[in-house]
């Protein structure tokens, strides 16, 4: 059997976690063994911005975050239970790759 990683990105950790639920019980279902869902650090993108709208007058700045979540599962598969994972309704925030290992 090959192990299948699954990388799932997602702006919304709720979404994501409720993915990652789905895709731990197709693999408990089909009774593969699976690695649960491993967090990885969360990836701040921030934005400052003048507040000024006409960008005279006094220097302040407001700062905005994108916060990009990522979890990592994975799952010793075969054709079948695979075809099962990739058959899950993904969110439209969410997005899902898959890596092959031998």
């Amino acid at each position: 059997m090959q192990t299948a990683r699954i990388v799932v990105t997602s702006t919304d950790y709720k979404k994501l976690t409720d993915f990652c639920n789905e895709i731990l019980d197709v693999a408990k279902k089909a009774g593969v063994k699976h690695s649960g869902i491993i967090p990885l650090k969360t990836k701040k993108l921030v934005v400052p911005t003048r507040r000024g709208a006409s960008g005279g007058g006094t220097e302040t700045y407001q700062k905005f975050q994108l916060r990009i979540h990522k979890r990592i599962i994975d799952v010793k598969a075969d054709d079948k239970i695979l075809r099962r994972v990739v058959r899950v309704d993904v969110p439209v925030d969410v997005h899902m790759g898959i890596e092959l290992k031998a």
